[in-house]
């Protein structure tokens, strides 16, 4: 049997997303433990200190995911209806004065106690769900097209521009990978997509040019070992093309990065990637990426299947918002973008981006359980293997 007709049966894209999905959160783990050491015990005194928090965070994310996977589709209407204001009281919540506090010059965090919460993380599901109430409405009713961008435009707009308020330029662009395409799927018209894409990449280019920190990253993707640049914001770009370059073929092995001693800034979070390079070398890059591809082939081929339109457009836009954030993440690491600051979904350390990522897989894994036809093919498999 040809892996095109296995790809082709739905129950495919029920195992696609489970192993691709269980497979990025193992090794993520693995990774966070290897590239969070150095760091670990400098803060902390022990090496496996920031990797225990991941593990808690995990274990916070997969009962969540589970209540996901199996909340009524009309417990979703309910909360798609108000998810926008829950995202937008969010979003505000950083910029209050005693509340939100700076992290890396970014104010997106808020604390809860011992623990930092990024409410943006939330945020991006909560929109996704909102958006998916607003064009299934559109859909059910026939005025679709044209009218889609009004109907969740705005509503982004604030989102971004709240996010934005608290310097957060990587979410910002998120959130407009995320608009941009759910409002591809929709139907935009292609005249209208077309100036709305070129109205973004004009703004970005005005915040980047406005910006001097901004600027010095898009000087850094032309070369960031230029003495003006190297020893600023040229330094992670750099040493991430370092400890990629230096992994070779089959990586110099688990733990023995040499960027992650104080060279690489950010190694178990925005330049995880570059670790895997130099542990695992090109063929666990390819690994990752293989990884990644599934999740999010198997997501928008869930997606397609979907019967109810909220589930369909609420599904592609997350398989939207794990594609941006791979294609930027990975971006950085290998300099061909500039440095944002965004986190690798399921692999990177951080606990809102994880429970937040587990609980919208959890998700998708409910709208693949509400698919008859894959769950057909799901029984038909385990009576087979029984």
């Amino acid at each position: 049997m040809s892996h095109r007709s296995v790809l082709a049966k739905p129950a495919s894209n029920y195992y696609l997303l489970l192993i691709s999905a269980t497979a990025l959160t193992a090794l993520g783990m693995m990774m966070v433990v290897s590239a969070s050491a150095v760091s670990s015990f400098e803060s902390k005194g022990s090496v496996f200190s920031i990797a225990l928090r991941q593990i808690i965070f995990l274990a916070i994310a997969i009962p969540g995911a589970y209540v996901a996977s199996r909340l009524p589709l009309e417990r979703w209407r309910s909360l798609a209806k108000v998810a926008l204001f829950i995202a937008l009281f969010l979003l505000v919540l950083p910029q209050l004065p005693g509340v939100g506090h700076l992290v890396n010059g970014n104010r997106n965090w808020i604390s809860v106690g011992p623990v930092d919460i990024q409410p943006s993380e939330a945020a991006k599901f909560l929109l996704i769900l909102w958006a998916a109430h607003m064009l299934a409405m559109r859909e059910r009713s026939g005025r679709i097209q044209t009218q889609v961008l009004m109907a969740i435009g705005p509503g982004f707009a604030i989102a971004c521009a709240l996010i934005l308020r608290g310097r957060d330029l990587g979410t910002a662009v998120i959130f407009v990978a995320i608009a941009c395409g759910l409002l591809f799927i929709a139907g935009l018209g292609m005249k209208h997509f077309a100036g709305l894409v070129a109205f973004v990449v004009v703004g970005v280019g005005a915040m980047v040019i406005v910006a001097p920190n901004r600027l010095h990253r898009l000087q850094a993707v032309i070369d960031p070992f230029d003495p003006s640049v190297y020893k600023f914001a040229g330094w992670q770009p750099a040493h991430s093309l370092l400890g990629l370059g230096s992994g070779g073929l089959f990586g110099v092995g688990l733990g023995a990065s040499r960027q992650k001693w104080g060279n690489l800034a950010e190694a178990h979070t925005d330049f995880i990637f570059s670790v895997i390079g130099e542990e695992f070398g090109l063929l666990g890059t390819l690994v990752v990426l293989a990884l990644m591809i599934a999740l999010i082939f198997s997501i928008f081929r869930i997606a397609m299947r979907a019967q109810d339109s909220l589930t369909k457009f609420t599904t592609a836009g997350i398989g939207c918002w794990i594609a941006a954030q791979t294609v930027i993440n990975i971006g950085s690491a290998l300099s061909v973008i500039p440095v944002v600051g965004v986190t690798l979904p399921l692999v990177s350390y951080g606990g809102s981006s994880l429970i937040v990522t587990i609980i919208a897989v959890g998700f998708v894994y409910g709208a693949a359980r509400r698919d008859a036809g894959i769950m057909e093919g799901v029984r038909a498999n385990s009576s087979v293997s029984a």
